[in-house]
């Protein structure tokens, strides 16, 4: 490897493996990675926090000897704290809280090798699919920086789409991981629900929807990094049967001839972009062409139900959150601390009742017994992951006429009145319209993958989502890296 020339035709393993070798120093890989940042991220705006002086000190120190020693990594601000280093979330109400010993995913992070050399940009309190945080200001997509690189996960992927690094942290609580996977054209898998850790901060985070995951560029630095993660923290408040295998194993078996189903239609009867389309389509020409039975079919699951019972997820747990930030920073909350839409959705979580919320609560359980239905006759279902490609930065926030009512409902408390009206249900599905095909999969806790097999004639990525059994990331991962080295990605670059 001469210079940093290099650094782009490896993945994160691949780099490891030059350090093993004592072809490269994890010294000059840290400050490969420094320098990519200060040059690409002003103008994607992906990296919020850097943490150069701690990185290199792991970099020249004795690092653990890992699959991933030496190699440079970013965490995203949500869920993965740092001892020592600011966590926001992007939220003002943090601004001023550092916690004093990291999460245990971070702690897996370090002991595989991994050199952290910052955090990632992302919304406030994770709770849109797009990354413009006030507090930071928006992550762009470096396929085009107009463009949202998605969300919550947005600057993780910004940057390893840009090549900051190979690989970075993310989370998935609605689609988190696989979104901005789709927009960025990386992979990203969520797995299921209990495989990763959340400890020592929480049991479970968003009643179980959410969990731990990376975004990276090739299938197998996601195996690997999967395989560090899986396997239950102190304390989790449910154990879900091991592997079989490493994930790294089993991404060389053949996934043997698969019976797939697809749809293109979203449970809302929303519109769907025709090259999120075109992309199911290419993937079942692709899947059929490897001996896969692919056949158009989906579960049966009732969208107004599942949009309502999000949608009350949003406005418990927010409200929550603003509950559990004001123990945590001794500091009474306030309004103007929090964006509108954060401030106007924890209002309605405390108009609701607690009934209210079990009952919601309740759908899961159907989301997820149709699923296990429809599983009996498939083992895969193809879906878009998005109903657009990734669309402008700002598209998606408050219009004026919207923030001025917005404005008005928080200032006057008038959250009986909107429930009175009916109007959640209606911004239930409205919220829905760009994200109908991840939320559910959340829902019943099933482990999906986004998968970067299309772009646009304008040069965006398009990804699609293969949904899996409970517990079976095995069955991804084999189709994944078949179709990875059937239709490679890897050296898929935008300009920059």
């Amino acid at each position: 490897m001469t210079g940093f020339n290099d650094y782009d035709k490896y993945d994160a393993l691949g780099l490891a493996d030059l350090v093993s070798k004592k072809k490269i120093k994890p010294s000059e890989l840290c400050e490969e990675a420094i320098s990519r940042i200060e040059k690409l991220n002003p103008s994607l705006n992906a990296v919020i926090y850097k943490m150069y002086d701690s990185a290199r000190e792991a970099a020249k120190g004795k690092l653990p000897k890992g699959p991933f020693t030496g190699v440079p990594f970013l965490v995203k601000d949500a869920l993965h704290r740092v001892a020592g280093v600011p966590y926001t979330v992007g939220s003002r109400s943090l601004k001023n809280y550092i916690p004093d010993r990291d999460s245990e995913v971070v702690t897996r992070y370090r002991n595989a090798g991994l050199v952290i050399v910052g955090k990632t940009n992302v919304p406030e309190l994770t709770l849109t699919g797009y990354t413009e945080p006030e507090l930071y200001g928006p992550c762009r997509n470096p396929w085009d920086r107009k463009r949202t690189s998605g969300g919550s996960s947005g600057g993780s992927a910004s940057a390893v789409a840009a090549g900051i690094v190979h690989a970075a942290s993310g989370n998935d609580g609605g689609g988190s991981i696989r979104i901005p996977a789709s927009f960025c054209g990386l992979f990203g898998i969520k797995p299921t629900r209990g495989r990763t850790p959340l400890g020592p901060f929480a049991g479970e985070v968003w009643q179980g929807a959410a969990c731990e995951g990376v975004l990276t560029r090739s299938v197998r630095d996601s195996a690997a990094l999967l395989d560090l993660l899986s396997a239950p923290d102190h304390g989790a408040p449910y154990i879900i049967p091991s592997p079989e295998l490493p994930y790294i194993k089993e991404i060389q078996k053949k996934p043997g001839k698969l019976k797939i189903a697809f749809n293109t239609a979203t449970i809302y009867n929303s519109e769907v972009d025709p090259e999120c389309v075109k992309a199911v389509e290419e993937s079942v020409k692709l899947c059929r062409k490897l001996g896969h039975t692919v056949t158009e079919d989906s579960p049966e699951l009732d969208g107004p139900s599942i949009a309502f019972s999000y949608m009350m997820l949003y406005m418990g747990e927010v409200s929550a959150d603003i509950d559990m930030i004001e123990k945590l920073t001794g500091e009474r909350r306030k309004m103007k601390n929090y964006e509108l839409l954060t401030w106007f959705l924890g209002h309605l979580g405390r108009t609701y009742s607690a009934g209210d919320f079990v009952s919601a609560r309740r759908t899961w359980n159907n989301v997820g017994r149709s699923f296990s239905d429809f599983f009996r006759k498939y083992d895969l279902y193809l879906t878009p992951v998005t109903a657009t490609p990734a669309f402008k930065v700002g598209e998606l926030k408050f219009k004026t006429s919207e923030r001025v009512l917005v404005t008005i409902v928080n200032n006057l408390r008038l959250g009986s009145l909107i429930k009175a009206s009916g109007a959640i249900s209606k911004l239930a599905e409205v919220n829905m319209v760009k994200f109908p095909f991840t939320q559910f999969v959340n829902m019943s806790g099933l482990p999906a993958m986004s998968v970067p097999l299309h772009w646009t004639e304008s040069g965006l990525p398009v990804g699609v989502q293969f949904i899996g059994r409970f517990g079976d990331e095995a069955t991804l991962f084999r189709l994944a890296a078949q179709l990875e080295k059937e239709k490679p990605w890897f050296d898929k670059r935008p300009v920059l």
